[in-house]
Parts: C-alpha cells; sequence; structure tokens
C-alpha cells in the first residue's frame, strides 16, 4: 500500500471502528483447538488490561510493530505480542493504559498517537486478562527504545505482510504438556499465534470492509 494511500487508509479505518465490530466470528479463524474446545469465561480475579496497535507510514508503506516478549517464567514467555500489559490504578481508561504501556514498554512518545478506536476485547484464559486492542497511528515512524526487562526484539510489520494470506500456518504447540492445534501468521521467522493472532484476524476482516 504506497504511502500516498496513507491518509485515506487511516481515514476508511477510523470511519469503519464507528461501526459493529465483527469480534468472536472473526477471532475464531484463528483460535487453538484448546480455546475452541474449551469455553472459559472472564471471573472476579480477571484483571483488564489493554495492548496498542500502531500504524505509521514508513518506507513508501504503511508498518506497524510487534514485540518479542523475552523468556521468563511466565505463560507469554517469548510469544510475538503488541506493546501493551494491564491496567493500574492511575489510568483513568483502557486507552490511556495501551498507550502508556507502549510508552514503557517501546518507548514511543504517547503525545504523538492518534487514537483512531478499538477492536473487540478479548479473554485470555492462560494469563485471566481481558484484553482491549486499542488502534492508534502516528504521522511518522516512531524511534523505539525497548524495555530490556519487557521485550527481547521489537519487529516492524509493513501492512502487505500481513494481507498476504500466504503468511497463514497451522502448527502443534506444547502449551504446559498439553498439544493444541495453533494456527499461526510467520512473520520474518516469527510465528504469532495466540490472542494476538486472533487480533490481527479481526483487525484485517475490518481492512477488507475498508476497501
Amino acid at each position: 500500500m504506497p504511502a500516498t494511500n496513507y491518509h485515506s487508509f487511516i481515514d476508511a479505518l477510523q470511519k469503519r471502528l464507528q461501526k459493529p465490530l465483527p469480534g468472536e466470528e472473526a477471532h475464531r479463524k484463528m483460535a487453538s483447538s484448546s480455546r475452541l474446545r474449551l469455553s472459559a469465561k472472564p471471573n472476579e480475579r480477571t484483571r483488564r488490561s489493554a495492548v496498542l496497535i500502531l500504524f505509521y507510514p514508513y518506507h513508501g508503506s504503511i508498518y506497524l510493530p510487534l514485540i518479542l516478549r523475552p523468556q521468563y517464567d511466565g505463560v507469554h514467555a517469548g510469544q510475538m505480542a503488541f506493546p501493551g500489559g494491564r491496567m493500574e490504578r492511575t489510568d483513568e481508561n483502557l486507552i490511556r493504559t495501551a498507550l502508556r504501556e507502549a510508552q514503557e514498554e517501546i518507548g514511543i512518545r504517547v503525545n504523538d498517537v492518534q487514537v483512531l478506536g478499538h477492536l473487540t476485547e478479548i479473554f485470555i484464559p492462560p494469563s485471566n486478562f481481558y484484553v482491549l486492542p486499542v488502534i492508534g497511528t502516528m504521522p511518522h515512524a516512531p524511534d523505539f527504545y525497548p524495555d530490556p526487562r519487557e521485550v527481547e526484539e521489537v519487529v516492524e510489520v509493513p501492512l502487505e505482510v500481513l494481507l498476504d494470506e500466504t503468511i497463514v500456518g497451522d502448527t502443534q504447540i506444547d502449551v504446559r504438556g498439553i498439544t493444541i492445534d495453533a494456527p499461526f501468521y510467520q512473520i520474518e521467522n516469527h510465528r504469532v499465534w495466540g490472542a494476538t493472532a486472533m487480533m490481527i484476524a479481526e483487525l484485517l476482516t475490518i481492512i477488507a470492509e475498508t476497501e
């Protein structure tokens, strides 16, 4: 998608986000077998969180960043994700959560971000988080300053890569001793699966409806 189309893309996306979202129907396209089999629901211990899906023009195209989580003792170690995290008491809303967490994790300037809207909240049973994907844009490519405690690598992804249907695959993944079938997006040498892939599926469904 040429850079000259950047503003028209952003305008069309913002207008589409004001309409009803495809939600679970789109999520199901990239849901793992365990998620489809188990109907886990939020409970009184579920925590709220948010991630930021950030579009910007770069190298004559439209990009968005993903992050690779470091290896640590946790359920999402070593996974690809959007920058984000849990809501703090000082956050007035989940949009603020997404912006603050993105600033802390990858060093973007919050004041440069225009929020366009959000996708459907998605429940993540392994960590018991309810996550709101917030969509924003910047008029230029950001300088990234990743927090090494939170981010092993920032992966800048051209939108046309996400739009390429050949990056979709399916594999078996061992999760805590249980083998599950997991659809994924192959981005460079990384496999994006789980909740992040489900968010991307809804995003791509919405983008297709703006054309």
